[in-house]
């Protein structure tokens, strides 16, 4: 179909949560931070910064990096679990502020996995009779927002930041697509693990909720790790197998970026240890802007050049899962 990727863009916010600062808001340590997670520091967006302003910046930076106007964008698709409002969606937020007139926009809330399913819902409406020809995917997250500081099991997890990427339908049948292969699942048998208890129409918003304190990220941590492992590495193979691809053939690996031990268990189990991206220790958990952020960085830094194969992979909240295999 000639569907590629020509612009990439990110949005990391200035201020810095290092583990030293963490130390004196919960009982915890760097040591026993780094041992368990792999995270040294993250970014945290101030309170008057919200997902749609962090998913503007990125934007502007991968549509330069693209080298179009807004008004060339014919949908504006985001990926977040921390929207600025319940309604309007954050993509159309976004619209208004780059200026990207009325192109068709919305949300898609897969949790971590988010970019990567929607990578494959843009790539499906491009190469459908609806043919879009330029795409905006974004993955936009202030998952501060939900963490509770007092929590030290979850709040040392955590960080802010965007990713955007421009897709492009050249209409050259000669020009490989971006997309190779993928796969997204979800079993919600495993939902309680990961959830935000209260804020939505099961467990709306009272004062006791807030006391509860039940609208801050709860999780269970050794069955996460579990699943995490198997449905990445599941996934990743699933992939290769429908590619034709062997992992001899991949140039960079991008887990996501949750936790060094998940991300090391996945490279072992795959046997690709030494090709795998590693950027968590500075940002910590971005969610659906993880696999964006890491991406961008191998772009801009000149890492990645056209024909690379990358495999990116990622679970989240649902329990959801996905894979890709990127083309460059």
């Amino acid at each position: 179909m000639g569907i590629r990727i020509i612009g990439t863009g990110r949005c990391i916010p200035d201020k810095i949560l290092n583990n030293d600062d963490l130390e004196k808001m919960v009982d915890t340590s760097d040591e026993w931070i780094v041992t368990r997670t792999g995270i040294k520091e993250r970014h945290i967006a101030d309170d008057q910064t919200s997902s749609s302003d962090l998913a503007t910046v990125a934007a502007k930076n991968a549509l330069e990096n693209a080298g179009i106007t807004p008004d060339m964008i014919d949908l504006i698709i985001v990926s977040t679990v921390t929207p600025d409002h319940a309604f309007p969606c954050t993509a159309a937020i976004v619209q208004r502020n780059i200026g990207a007139g009325n192109c068709p926009c919305f949300d898609m809330e897969a949790a971590c996995s988010g970019l990567l399913y929607a990578f494959n819902t843009a790539y499906g409406m491009m190469s459908s009779p609806l043919g879009y020809k330029r795409v905006l995917v974004i993955g936009a997250e202030k998952m501060t927002s939900l963490v509770d500081w007092t929590d030290r099991s979850t709040c040392v997890l955590f960080g802010d930041g965007s990713a955007a990427f421009v897709l492009e339908n050249d209409g050259n049948p000669d020009t490989p697509d971006f997309y190779v292969a993928g796969e997204v699942a979800a079993d919600g048998n495993a939902a309680d693990i990961l959830i935000v208890p209260a804020g939505g129409s099961r467990n709306p918003a009272t004062i006791k909720t807030v006391e509860e304190k039940q609208h801050f990220i709860k999780m269970g941590g050794p069955k996460t790790f579990h699943l995490a492992v198997t449905s990445m590495v599941n996934a990743c193979r699933n992939v290769l197998e429908k590619s034709g691809i062997s992992p001899d053939d991949i140039v960079w690996a991008i887990p996501h970026q949750a936790n060094k031990r998940i991300i090391d268990a996945v490279a072992a189990k795959l046997g690709i240890p030494e090709k795998v991206y590693l950027n968590v220790d500075r940002y910590g958990n971005t969610s659906s802007a993880s696999i964006g952020i890491c991406l961008d960085e191998l772009n801009r830094e000149g890492k990645i050049k056209k024909g690379d194969l990358i495999l990116a992979a990622s679970f989240g909240a649902g329990l959801t899962w996905a894979a890709m295999l990127i083309r460059w």
